[in-house]
């Protein structure tokens, strides 16, 4: 995870502009807590300044909330004099943004101290620091994102949003029919611009699948030996989507639950482990007897309750949950089966692995991976047992348990003893800051339902 000489990336930078000479820009992105991308434009001879230099932006851009205004709670604010840091490039990801009509490129960047160290509450950093502890255990993590999203029209009925119309019938989606090919035919320009512009910018996607719902897609990454790469990808992809699809005279969005009665967005990441001699430690006939796998299963259940506020961010987030949704509202796993929290897919003893299905596209992919592979370290250190696996409709099974709200997955977050051992807690003190200030003022708001309900009958 060390950070290449400046001199060898200084030669990424050289290389790139000397194979793109009619890029005019850079974009220097960094993801903030809510996995929302911010940054410059700089013009390109200015690239090379920032391969040696780095750039300033405030540490406040840590402490941001979903609208993108400074929680000062969080102390990152005017506490600190609203005090620049400096960020630095991250190796491999400069590339074009193929939907710029001005040619231009971009590059993703990890915010530091100044005297050099990684800066603590960068989502990024947040990361890291849980990866450095397989690393002394001699283990690479290898990850794997599958990402749903929906196409929507760029206009809204009242604010809310509706199927786009279809570029080739005209007409607005409304089947429910997952895998249906024909729906991938309705949008294939646009769905395979992404494809296009993912292979461009280095992204793995490899494939989009059509959902449960009316204009939802699924991209699914290529597995790649680096959790921080990973996400890395998942935030470039969600980039990517929202630009083609704008391209395309849509809108798309990875909210949890844009439509009532139809099925969410959901982020689900394959893990596994290899050790120093490249054997997959998950690798089994029998997964059930396979220790590694239990005790990373054990781990990850007896952490899920307080990882729901990084799986599950926003207040939308808990609208996914539901049987009928394959959304699973209590710990959880079993074998090659989709109503559990921790499905371990069973078609090949080598690729045996934890597809984790909890999370929602709205979570911030380095904060959800810190979490999950806070809960698998955590098991195979501490040789926590799974229990037995589920057979059949967990649903039917097990009652809710998970924190079925913000504020009570807030709390216990707060409350944890094992995720502060991987997660600094003066940044679960910047999270929790956060969403709860989100929170006090979604709560202040008066919903139309409301007064639906109540202004002329009581």
């Amino acid at each position: 995870m060390s950070v290449p000489p400046r001199a060898v990336q200084l030669n990424e930078a050289n290389a790139f502009l000397k194979e793109h000479p009619e890029v005019l820009f850079v974009d220097l992105l960094i993801a903030d807590m809510n996995g929302v991308v911010r940054g410059k434009r700089i013009e390109r001879t200015s690239l090379h300044k920032v391969y040696e230099k780095g750039i300033n932006l405030p540490a406040s851009i840590f402490a941001l909330d979903i609208n993108g205004s400074t929680v000062e709670s969080t102390g990152l604010g005017l506490d600190i004099g609203d005090a620049d840091r400096i960020c630095f490039p991250i190796p491999g990801t400069l590339s074009r943004e193929p939907w710029q009509k001005r040619p231009t490129a971009q590059l993703l960047m990890t915010m530091h101290e100044r005297e050099g160290e990684p800066f603590f509450a960068d989502p990024r950093e947040v990361l890291r620091r849980v990866v450095q502890k397989f690393d002394e255990l001699g283990l690479t993590i290898c990850a794997a994102f599958e990402l749903e999203f929906y196409l929507i029209d760029q206009e809204n009925v009242n604010g809310r949003p509706q199927p786009p119309r279809s570029p080739i019938s005209g007409k607005r989606p409304h089947s429910t029919q997952v895998y249906l090919i024909d729906d991938l035919d309705e949008y294939a320009d646009c769905l395979q611009d992404i494809l296009e512009g993912a292979k461009e910018q280095g992204i793995p996607a490899d494939a989009i699948v059509k959902e449960s719902a009316p204009a939802q897609f699924e991209v699914n990454l290529h597995y790649v030996p680096d959790p921080l790469k990973a996400c890395d990808y998942a935030v470039l992809l969600k980039r990517l989507v929202k630009n083609i699809a704008y391209d395309h005279e849509m809108d798309s969005t990875f909210m949890a639950k844009p439509y009532p009665g139809q099925a969410g967005n959901g982020l689900h990441v394959h893990i596994s482990l290899v050790d120093k001699e490249g054997r997959n430690i998950f690798a089994s006939e029998d997964p059930e007897k396979n220790e590694a796998l239990r005790h990373a299963l054990g781990g990850v259940l007896e952490t899920m309750p307080a990882s729901m506020a990084f799986l599950c961010p926003n207040v939308n987030s808990y609208r996914r949950f539901g049987g009928q949704f394959y959304v699973p509202n209590a710990p959880s796993w079993g074998l090659d089966n989709r109503t559990v929290a921790l499905r371990v897919p069973t078609d090949s003893p080598d690729a045996v692995r934890i597809e984790h299905r909890v999370a929602g596209a709205d979570a911030n992919p380095y904060l959800m991976m810190a979490a999950i592979l806070a809960g698998i370290h955590h098991g195979l250190t501490n040789k926590i047992e799974p229990g037995d696996p589920i057979e059949g409709n967990a649903y039917e099974q097990l009652e809710q348990s998970l924190p079925n709200n913000l504020r009570d997955a807030l709390r216990v977050l707060d409350d944890n003893e094992i995720l502060a051992r991987y997660i600094d807690p003066k940044y679960i003190d910047i999270f929790v800051a956060c969403k709860e200030s989100e929170l006090a003022e979604f709560e202040h708001s008066i919903s139309d339902l409301e007064y639906n309900w109540y202004l002329h009958t009581v």
